[in-house]
Formats: C-alpha cells, sequence, structure tokens
C-alpha cells in the first residue's frame, strides 16, 4: 500500500483528503507543523507527500528546499489558486507537481494516481532495457537512479529523473511537450500550465554545474530533444 504523508494546517481539509483517500487503499497521515512536517518527512516512510504553502513554524517552500537536501520523495504542493509565484517556486525547489487549492479531491486523486503509476511504470521498465545510460559525458543508471555527469553525482527528483531518461532513451527524436506531459506527468497538456519547463530548467541548471555543454535542446512550437552523440553540443 502506498503511505501518503500530507503537512497542512487546515485540519478539516487533512480530515477530508484522508476519508477520501483511505477507501482506495491508501495508508494516510497528517501533520499541521511545519518544522513537525520536515522532520516526519525527512524521517522517511512515505511514497509520497502532500505539501501546503502556509504553514506555522515553516512555510511549505522552506520546507520543500530542507527535504530536497536529503530526499527525493514526490511532492506534490498545495498552492493558493493562481498564485503562480508559489507554483513557480515550489518546481524550481523540487516540487514533482501542484495543485492549486480549493481542488475537487477527484483531481488531487488523479494527480496522485498519476505520480504512482509514473514511478510503478519506471520500475517495472528497468528490467527490461539497459541499466546505465552514457551519452556524452551524462551516465543514467535506471536501476539504482543516479545520475553522474563528468563522473559528478547529481540529484534529481523523480520527476526529473525519469524526464530526463525519456529524453535520453530518445536522443535525437524532438519530443512534444503533449507527449512528455502524457507519458512523464500522466496528465494531458493543460493550458498555461509551466510543470514541464520548470523541471526541464531544473534539469539543465543541475547539468550545468558539471558542464558547459546544453544537452537539451528546445525547438519552438515542436518541443524538445536530447542531443545524441553523433552530433556536437
Amino acid at each position: 500500500m502506498n503511505r501518503i504523508l500530507m503537512i497542512d494546517d487546515d485540519r478539516e481539509l487533512t480530515d477530508l483528503v484522508q476519508e477520501y483517500l483511505e477507501p482506495d487503499g491508501y495508508v494516510f497521515a497528517a501533520c499541521h507543523q511545519g518544522p513537525e512536517g520536515l522532520a516526519l518527512a525527512q524521517r522517511g516512510g512515505h511514497d509520497l507527500i502532500l505539501l501546503d504553502i502556509m504553514l506555522p513554524g515553516m512555510d511549505g517552500l522552506s520546507l520543500l528546499q530542507e527535504l530536497r537536501k536529503t530526499s527525493s520523495c514526490p511532492v506534490l504542493m498545495l498552492t493558493a489558486r493562481g498564485d503562480d509565484i508559489d507554483r513557480i517556486l515550489g518546481l524550481e525547489l523540487g516540487a514533482d507537481d501542484y495543485l492549486a487549492k480549493p481542488f475537487n479531491p477527484r483531481e488531487l486523486s488523479a494527480r496522485i494516481k498519476a505520480i504512482f503509476r509514473r514511478i510503478e511504470l519506471v520500475q517495472q521498465h528497468q528490467q527490461q532495457r539497459t541499466a546505465v545510460l552514457q551519452l556524452h559525458d551524462v551516465q543514467l543508471d535506471s536501476a539504482s537512479h543516479q545520475l553522474q555527469v563528468q563522473q559528478h553525482p547529481v540529484r534529481l527528483t523523480a520527476t526529473e529523473f525519469q524526464l530526463l531518461d525519456y529524453l535520453m532513451r530518445r536522443a535525437g527524436q524532438v519530443i512534444s511537450k503533449e507527449e512528455l506531459s502524457k507519458q512523464v506527468l500522466g496528465r494531458n497538456l493543460q493550458l498555461h500550465d509551466r510543470s514541464l519547463d520548470m523541471h526541464l530548467s531544473n534539469i539543465r541548471r543541475k547539468l550545468a554545474k558539471h558542464s558547459t555543454q546544453d544537452y537539451i535542446q528546445t525547438l519552438r512550437g515542436s518541443g524538445f530533444r536530447f542531443i545524441p552523440e553523433t552530433e556536437p553540443c
């Protein structure tokens, strides 16, 4: 059973989410303070974290920043509707997805299922494909979920890893945003959704710490491609 930790100071909302999710077989836990939530998240034992932005003691963005120093557990941010700045910051800090409040519990359930389905597919495919993929100075190990650039370890979130894996295994192909959204995020591309752009920006920034090469091309109106080894970066 998948274990979900919800960090939100709205006790009525956490009770509602618990009542909605537990019949689907999820093991649910909740806490309502920022520092307490960070301690629980760092302790591990959860498969997904639902994280509110506004928290007493420590805001959700600061919590996420600290968590990403040691954990790549998937995080679904809960933001105020229309607060694009918080959404962008959350994605920059390593959130896997976001959902605006107030939300329909069915939409929350769909987002959660998409994240778990994506993780399950990655695990299923690990035995069916080459575990270690090497292109240019980038080495991606699907079995251990580790990335190295010029032999330097690089920490990626689960979503970032899956996105890079998808592009590298199709190096040279132009992959549309619609395809990436369906195959990596597990949902149809939505209007004004900048999740993919932010995840790709994070990947580029992390790769750039150890290499001057830009391995991922953006083709306006078409999509993205990882440069194959037959082409210079």
